[in-house]
């Protein structure tokens, strides 16, 4: 989401952004040529490359490219065909080079020791920083790909309120975006093998990512003192140039970005298309509004969770999605369960689906439907290339997936 004069209000509006790999058509061998890409675009090597409603950026590693939204929308389905249109532009400039995108979180077989190529070109600065204090070659780093979510807030009452949705609903979202089961060729025994890589990649510095669910602050002074300041502590003394932003050295798995008045979500693994990229999203944003709305408890008892008593959750899902079980029964009143011990997170969502039913659009509905009813992506790429799959048949079962991103279509 843009720097912009204007203070959105809750909910009124949702950035996105989409990161996805480039890749080799025939091996499926990663490709560092970001930069070449938007050269060919544009005739000159940026970081940037603007089309419209939508834009082309750099990432981390020259392999990936992220697409993003140019400016905050406030109907998220209208941008379904605005990115499949881009993606097909991207394919066909990649092609030339032998070249396409690839979808998931993960990519399946490489390796980062080895084939990571850090970004050399803007904002190398910041790259060089963490590749120096982390090392980046490294699944956490260097091999991920996620859907981000801004949504906006005009005020601390309304970031408060926000916040404490958010927090509360980022343990359960892998149960319906897991897309990265295979690391180094084997299933690793993760759904979601990104954000368990992500749990440990910045171990050196635990500030900068805390328990991963954000703390519970609920003012942009109390995030500043809580948060901020600490990252600060930890980097100063490696950031001895001052190139680092203390909102960009944020690496929780919701962060609050107030040069933009927005929170941005990341725990959410890119999918097949951006067709239900986008129901995920739009799927996520309709429950958070209704959670902020109080549909189900006030906001105030949103507010009481601790990060300690939500990241247990947020493990389980991680390693088995849909399947994971809540045994927090506190954790279940809060979305109206009043008789529930337990509960699976598919459940949980289900629950969810069906309170928010009339809310979401047609294109929506059938992607939620088809991951309640078959699994998450994770779980449907496995069902295709089993708990020991060999070096062709990933290659197999990725090149469909990188047709159904080509093609907007989902992963069956």
């Amino acid at each position: 989401m843009n720097t912009r004069k204007k203070a959105y209000k809750l909910f009124e509006v949702t950035g996105i952004e989409l990161e996805y790999m480039v890749v080799d058509r025939d091996t499926l061998k990663v490709m560092p040529i970001v930069d070449k890409l938007f050269e060919d675009v544009t005739g000159a090597i940026t970081n940037d490359v603007e089309r419209g409603d939508v834009e082309w950026s750099n990432e981390l590693v020259s392999h990936v490219v992220e697409l993003k939204t140019a400016k905050p929308t406030k109907r998220i389905s209208a941008f379904r065909k605005k990115f499949a249109k881009n993606i097909t532009a991207i394919n066909a400039v990649l092609a030339e080079r032998n070249a396409m995108l690839l979808p998931t979180a993960a990519h399946p077989f490489m390796d980062p020791f080895t084939e990571t190529v850090i970004w050399p070109h803007g904002y190398n600065e910041v790259y060089a920083l963490y590749n120096k204090i982390f090392d980046c070659r490294g699944h956490g780093w260097s091999n991920l790909q996620s859907t981000h979510l801004n949504l906006p807030f005009a005020n601390d009452a309304e970031f408060s309120r926000l916040h404490a949705a958010i927090r509360l609903l980022l343990p359960i979202i892998p149960a319906l975006s897991a897309s990265s089961p295979i690391l180094d060729g084997k299933d690793t025994g993760y759904l979601d093998s990104r954000m368990e890589a992500y749990l440990h990649h910045q171990e050196r510095l635990p500030e900068l990512m805390g328990s991963l669910i954000p703390e519970a602050v609920f003012s942009q002074e109390e995030y500043y003192r809580e948060i901020f300041s600490p990252i600060a502590q930890a980097m100063a003394p490696f950031d001895t140039e001052q190139v680092m932003d203390h909102h960009f050295a944020n690496s929780r798995g919701a962060i609050a970005r107030f040069d933009r008045g927005a929170i941005e979500i990341r725990v959410i693994d890119i999918q097949e298309c951006p067709s239900a990229d986008l129901a995920i999203a739009e799927f996520i944003v309709v429950v958070l509004k209704a959670m902020a709305n109080a549909r189900w408890v006030s906001s105030y008892l949103q507010r009481a969770w601790d990060e300690e008593d939500l990241l247990p959750i947020f493990q389980r899902t991680i390693k088995d999605a849909g399947e994971a079980v809540i045994t927090n029964r506190d954790y279940l009143l809060m979305f109206g369960l009043m008789k529930q011990d337990e509960m699976s997170t598919a459940k949980l969502w289900q629950h969810l689906f069906v309170e928010v039913y009339s809310e979401l659009s047609e294109g929506c509905r059938e992607h939620i439907s088809l991951i309640l009813e078959q699994g998450c992506l994770a779980t449907r790429i496995l069902a295709r290339t089993g708990s020991a799959p060999d070096h062709e048949e990933l290659v197999s079962v990725y090149k469909d997936l990188a047709v159904c991103l080509a093609k907007d279509t989902p992963f069956r």
